[in-house]
Formats: C-alpha cells, structure tokens, sequence
C-alpha cells in the first residue's frame, strides 16, 4: 500500500442522503422532525404540477425495490491497484 491509499476515504457517497438533503433545501416544510420525506405535504407544496395518475411506461420486476435500495446504500468497498497486472505503474501519475 503507499501513502496515497491509506489517506482515501473508502465509503462511497451516500446518493440518497444527498438528494434528501436538496430536498430539505429547497422544501423544508416537505420534511418531519425525524427527516423524512412527507409525500403528502411535498404534493401539497408543489400544487397542481404532481402527476399521481397511474398511466406510464416503465419496468416492474420483482424485488426491485430492494434493488434500488442496494444501489443507493454506501459502499465500504474500494478497487486496489495489482502493481504485478498495472501498466507503468510506478510512473503513472495520480488522477487527484
């Protein structure tokens, strides 16, 4: 490992929390106390411009919630980089 690895944070953003916060940003009084989202009260704030009709085209498997909910979950994860495998490794220059 060199010294620009062990300084990385591994964790993924979390994509959720971000759109919940411009959520707040933009409709606080869409938000409880707990921070979550309260459809109800954001329909109310945005009027006549909610579509809730049923009508349109998409994809519906099963499990599909639980897959986005995967997705948008923070990862601890992270690639490593294999010197044996890398081209010019040692004079590759860092992307950040």
């Amino acid at each position: 490992m060199n010294e620009h690895t062990e300084k990385l944070d591994l964790t993924s953003l979390d994509i959720a929390a971000g759109q919940r916060e411009k959520l707040r940003q933009l409709f606080p009084e869409a938000i409880t106390e707990g921070g979550k989202v309260d459809f109800d009260r954001l329909k109310a704030t945005l009027g006549e411009v909610v579509d809730t009709g049923k009508e349109h085209y998409g994809m519906n498997w099963p499990g599909k919630s639980e897959c986005f909910r995967t997705i948008q979950a923070p990862s601890r994860a992270t690639l490593r980089p294999c010197r044996e495998e890398s081209v010019s490794f040692d004079t590759a220059q860092l992307g950040y």
